[in-house]
């Protein structure tokens, strides 16, 4: 057979089945009949000792003398060791990133998909991944092929969410459940987070070379670096209080209940679903401790203040159930609309806007204003560096319980209602030599308890 040419090619009829006529000047290069009359310009070739076939294109788009250009420079990348054909393939069955996540979702819910300290996600972060992935990767980017995500399109993303353009409202399966999705600063870096982490899951399934989400800044969620000031904290009681008399006046126990979560948090610094979920066999009052089974860190053992001992046992029950706070109607879960009773609370008042957590990071200041070192403060919140997890501790530390009792206490006052003058306990001497004096005191025998204090004094 001759040099392929445009006469040979339009001279080229259907016949019962497909058939190539191939091309005497350059081997490997030929024309494809169909059937059904339609021609297409072929490469064949070995690559791994394999006989290969790709496609150039269909006559017309493709003339002649343009398709054995293409043919010459699809060889010389077979000689440099390339595969033109199965990179095609490949290419033609590269996943979108809606079928990555999809993929992605479903090693989670196998507990595939590891966090902090190398463990499986917590089922509360696993509900937050899955919501920033059906409301904002999903709609953004679910059509574009993972291959093809380019830095300059996650920025993007980030962009769109951070401007809102993701917000819906809608209505979930749950009993008058909905989904308000808005968007912000906060939303949009910590999605950004989750779609690197998802990249980077297809690098190590081999999908993707590298993670195009790489070297992308993230905006600071600048939320995190509130507190409240004491004044605030008066505020805040204030508004429990009335909350509390309207939950009382009305028989209202989801608002009581909730009342209750809000001040706990406060007493505690814990984070908003630690108390939440808290159970009754993860409260011990006599040990004075929260013993977590399962926190963002791992198990974890909190020191807990008077204040929330004395509040636990007040309202422990003869019979306990399973939650300290259990739901309105599934009292085998936990208490539900804590969101809804907290964006109540603190509407049209000086505390607008402010978020539960903010509680746990005024904890911290707190303890931070009354002299406590950064150890001490890390153990009372249950930061990894400071948590106390071994399973063969069964009593607290003395010194964190009176730490948890001095900052709980003092918050306490400043909810009810209690000017300081002086936050320091570090500095002030007198206090401390009172709190030293007191201690020794209670070390003497028995029939030296009742010896007057400046007879105490006297002897130390």
């Amino acid at each position: 057979m001759p040099k392929l040419s445009k006469r040979i090619v339009d001279a080229a009829e259907a016949m019962s089945k497909d058939y190539v006529i191939w091309d005497d000047d350059l081997a490997g290069f030929g024309l494809r009949v169909f059937t059904t009359g339609k021609r297409s310009y072929v490469l064949q070739y070995r690559a791994l000792g394999r006989s290969r076939r790709y496609t150039i294109g269909p006559h017309g788009v493709w003339t002649p003398e343009t398709a054995r250009k293409e043919a010459l420079i699809q060889l010389a990348r077979v000689a440099k060791g390339e595969n033109p054909a199965e990179e095609r393939e490949l290419d033609h069955k590269a996943i979108t990133m809606k079928q990555l996540c999809e993929r992605y979702l479903e090693d989670l819910g196998n507990g595939l998909i590891l966090g902090k300290g190398n463990r499986p996600k917590r089922p509360s972060t696993k509900i937050t991944d899955t919501g920033r992935i059906n409301r904002h990767i999903i709609p953004l980017v679910g059509t574009r092929r993972v291959k093809d995500l380019t830095q300059p399109e996650i920025i993007k993303i980030m962009m769109d969410i951070m401007a809102g353009r993701t917000k819906v409202n809608v209505k979930t399966e749950n009993l008058r459940g909905r989904s308000i999705v808005t968007g912000g600063v906060g939303t949009a870096a910590r999605t950004i987070g989750l779609l690197s982490g998802i990249l980077t899951y297809a690098v190590n399934l081999g999908i993707i070379e590298k993670n195009p989400a790489h070297g992308i800044k993230r905006p600071k969620d600048h939320t995190r670096r509130r507190r409240l000031s004491e004044n605030e904290y008066r505020v805040l009681g204030q508004l429990l209080r009335d909350a509390e008399a309207k939950a009382e006046a009305e028989l209202d126990s989801a608002l009581l209940t909730a009342m209750r979560i809000i001040r706990q948090i406060a007493l505690t610094g814990c984070r908003r679903g630690e108390i939440i979920g808290l159970r009754w066999a993860e409260a011990d009052t006599e040990g004075s401790a929260f013993r977590f089974t399962d926190t963002k860190t791992g198990e974890s053992i909190r020191p807990i203040g008077l204040p929330v001992v004395d509040f636990l046992e007040a309202i422990r029950p003869d019979e306990p159930g399973l939650h300290v706070f259990p739901g309105e109607r599934q009292k085998d879960r936990p208490f539900g609309s804590f969101p809804k009773h907290w964006n109540k609370l603190v509407k049209g008042t000086a505390l607008e806007g402010i978020t539960a957590h903010v509680l746990r990071h005024s904890f911290a200041s707190i303890a931070n204003d009354l002299g406590f070192t950064e150890v001490t403060i890390a153990a009372l919140l249950g930061h990894s560096k400071g948590t106390m997890t071994s399973k063969y501790i069964h009593t607290m530390d003395s010194a964190l319980i009176m730490a948890a009792d001095t900052v709980s206490s003092y918050i306490e006052a400043l909810l009810n209602g209690v000017a300081f003058k002086q936050t320091i306990y570090a500095f002030d001497r007198t206090s401390r030599r009172r709190a030293a004096l007191r201690f020794l005191a209670q070390q003497h025998e028995p029939e030296d308890c009742d010896a007057p204090a400046s007879e105490a004094s006297a002897r130390i």
